[in-house]
């Protein structure tokens, strides 16, 4: 039997991922695949939006428009509005990457063991790389 393309797979809008299905069959990836993608264009979208309020900001701003106040509250708002692009971007990447995993079946898998992340930890953090015994080795050792 010719296996499924989770990219073109349909999913009803109740589908959940279950414990009862095979780890990461199609329909789990085609679940994660729809989400990620979906993240994935809604922070392209931002990122346009928040680019275009910097750069409104910094126009205002280098006219000298306002009084002190008021140029300080643009650098506020500039400071802000980089920060999130900086968060969306990194964000992105991490998506990005997950969608690779997919790609190369590696999507659910630790990334240092290769051992199944597990379904509860995917559905709550789909960007996860490590089993969560792993995730809190990893940070005991950066403190």
């Amino acid at each position: 039997m010719a296996k499924k393309n989770y990219k073109n797979i349909e999913l009803s809008p109740k589908y959940t991922p279950k414990k009862s299905e095979p780890y990461m069959c199609d329909e789990q990836l085609a679940y994660f695949y729809h989400m990620l993608n979906t993240q994935r264009e809604e922070i392209l979208q931002d990122r346009d939006s928040v680019l275009s309020d910097v750069r409104m900001a910094e126009k205002n701003e280098s006219a000298g428009v306002g009084d002190e106040q008021d140029q300080a509250s643009a650098e506020q708002e500039i400071t802000m509005n980089l920060r999130i692009s900086e968060r969306n971007s990194n964000l992105l990447q991490k998506i990005n990457a997950a969608l690779e995993r997919m790609e190369n079946g590696t999507f659910g898998y630790s990334v240092i063991s290769g051992e199944e992340i597990g379904l509860q930890r995917m559905l709550a953090r789909p960007l996860a790389t490590m089993t969560i015994e792993e995730q809190e080795e990893h940070e005991k050792r950066n403190k």
